[in-house]
């Protein structure tokens, strides 16, 4: 698995990063960049679309946290931070702002492996569980714009619930459109009306 894995490294201590990179390398992940400082990390997820990104810097500021939670919504991506910092406000933002694994110590080469497995793990199960909220608000959606139709059918064309749904249901078949898009296109129409 490691051999596949794209790593960008933020460290802001070169003897250290070079100690890091080389474990890396032989581990057998590929170091897509190392960066000196937080300040070019965006360009280069962009660029590289790196599976982790391992951060060790001796004083992350909020300017670190905004670039990860811009990164976090653009392009998630698997996140370790090691820092001396471990204020909990800190730590609290730093998982907010799209952080998967957090280590209140600075990274060493012994400890690369481990906190790449579990930044991946994390990382895995916050989008397993963001996958599935998205779905339960997109069906949540669903049902209340399919209801909000069929309640307009019943008060503007005096239907009751079953015929109301019927109506609903033959016009998605008949016109090979959803339900969802039906009621969408009977509640602008009949919004409309007076």
């Amino acid at each position: 698995m490691s051999e596949r894995l794209g790593i960008i490294l933020v460290d802001d201590q070169p003897e250290r990063a070079e100690m890091v990179c080389r474990r890396l390398r032989a581990a057998g992940y590929r170091l897509l960049a190392h960066l000196n400082s937080a300040a070019g990390l965006l360009p280069q997820v962009d660029r590289h679309r790196p599976d982790m990104v391992l951060i060790d810097i001796e004083s992350p500021d909020r300017d670190i946290l905004e670039s990860l939670s811009f990164i976090n919504r653009h392009h998630p991506t698997p996140v370790a931070m090691f820092s001396a910092r471990g204020d909990a406000d800190f730590i609290t933002s730093a998982v907010q702002a799209g952080v998967s694994a957090y280590m209140a110590e600075g990274l060493s080469p012994e400890r690369v492996a481990p906190a790449i497995e579990i930044a991946m793990a994390q990382f895995r199960s916050y989008q397993q569980l963001r996958q599935s909220l998205e779905r339960t608000q997109r069906q949540l959606h669903e049902r209340k714009t399919i209801e909000r139709a069929k309640g307009l059918l019943m008060a503007k064309k005096r239907l009751d619930e079953e015929a109301a749904h019927r109506t609903l249901r033959n016009l998605a078949m008949n016109s090979n459109a959803s339900m969802l898009d039906v009621a969408e296109q009977i509640i602008n129409h009949l919004q409309s009306q007076p």
